[in-house]
């Protein structure tokens, strides 16, 4: 019951989310191994990047290209090396798994499943596989970012000693699945514009009366 006050408190400051589909999953999937260890800025180039040296980018190109020429792609968003052979594994696999460059096929995979046929390519933790299967197939996960797990731990919600990793399922467990976008999306506004890292603008936050950490910074003498 918390978590749901949470929840429809945050659709009042920031709204409620319709889903919609952000990209196919497989670019999701590459989108989201780019994202790993660097900022949404370096990310976005090298992204552009991949798709204007690639063409689209065309898959195969970029699973068959000499892995230096998708290195040099990418090299704006960081860890290049890591990341080309670790996107270039993982177009083999799901090319060998469905006999195309698709990962429509975990849209019929029990939930739990689809998370652990992503988990088991190189590079992919909780996080990516909850990404791909929330905002591309639709699927009840929950990602749990920098944000979220400050957010999520300052309130309470999760234990202040949770690891990020553990935090996807105790957080999925505190909602309906129904919710997981919005929530998703509004604890990472929260975070980004009230709850920061330091200092957090209590003053500001409409979550005062739900949350721990205010409780405790109020409350020392």
């Amino acid at each position: 019951m918390r978590a749901l006050s949470i929840h429809n408190l945050l659709i009042g400051e920031y709204g409620d989310h319709a889903w919609r589909p952000r990209l196919d999953a497989l670019s999701e999937l590459v989108l989201t191994i780019l994202s790993q260890n660097t900022n949404d800025v370096n990310r976005d180039r090298a992204w552009q990047r991949l798709q204007e040296r690639f063409a689209g980018p065309n898959w195969e190109k970029v699973m068959s290209a000499p892995t230096e020429a998708l290195v040099e792609a990418i090299r704006p968003g960081g860890l290049a090396q890591t990341k080309a052979a670790r996107i270039q594994q993982a177009l083999r696999t799901v090319l060998d798994t469905c006999g195309e460059f698709s990962l429509d096929f975990l849209r019929h995979m029990p939930a739990e499943e689809a998370r652990a046929w992503l988990m088991q390519l190189e590079g992919v933790g909780p996080k990516t596989a909850a990404i791909v299967l929330l905002f591309s197939l639709g699927r009840p996960a929950f990602p749990v970012d920098t944000h979220v797990h400050r957010v999520s731990r300052r309130l309470g919600l999760i234990p202040a000693n949770t690891s990020r990793e553990k935090a996807h399922h105790l957080l999925e467990e505190l909602l309906p699945p129904e919710t997981y976008y919005s929530f998703h999306l509004n604890l990472i506004a929260h975070g980004r514009e009230v709850c920061r890292p330091r200092p957090p603008r209590c003053g500001l936050c409409v979550l005062q009366r739900c949350c721990d950490y205010y409780r405790q910074m109020t409350s020392s003498p």
